[in-house]
């Protein structure tokens, strides 16, 4: 997966907004003002932080040794960083994104995730 592909699949999601409240390389993809993603897109190896479910993180951590580590700079029990160089699929890689965005909506009011459509 590319820079430009990660960047148009963090925002494909419904309210998704990308933020620099880091430094202006750091790319923070949030929706509901909560952060699901954070990446420097210019960074080699690509990494991007994702939240995960604790159970998941990690089983995930496990079968996907160095590839998938606990959050760099994040609550290690809720966050992994996930290397996207092209070793991990594509597939995968939307997955884990998704899962981060449907962690972080299930944690905002009901309101707000009524209309996000994700009751």
């Amino acid at each position: 997966m590319t820079p430009q592909e990660l960047r148009a699949l963090c925002l494909s999601f419904n309210a998704a907004v990308e933020d620099f409240p880091f430094r202006p390389e750091t790319s923070v993809f949030k929706v509901g003002g909560k952060m699901f993603a954070l990446t420097t897109l210019d960074a080699r190896p690509l990494t991007v932080n994702l939240k995960c479910d604790p159970d998941d993180a990690g089983r995930l951590r496990a079968e996907h040794e160095g590839l998938i580590v606990p959050g760099w700079h994040m609550n290690k029990r809720h966050w992994n960083t996930v290397t996207v160089d092209g070793e991990l699929s594509d597939r995968l890689v939307r997955e884990l994104v998704e899962d981060s965005y449907d962690l972080v909506v299930a944690g905002l009011p009901r309101a707000e995730r009524l209309r996000l459509d994700r009751p």
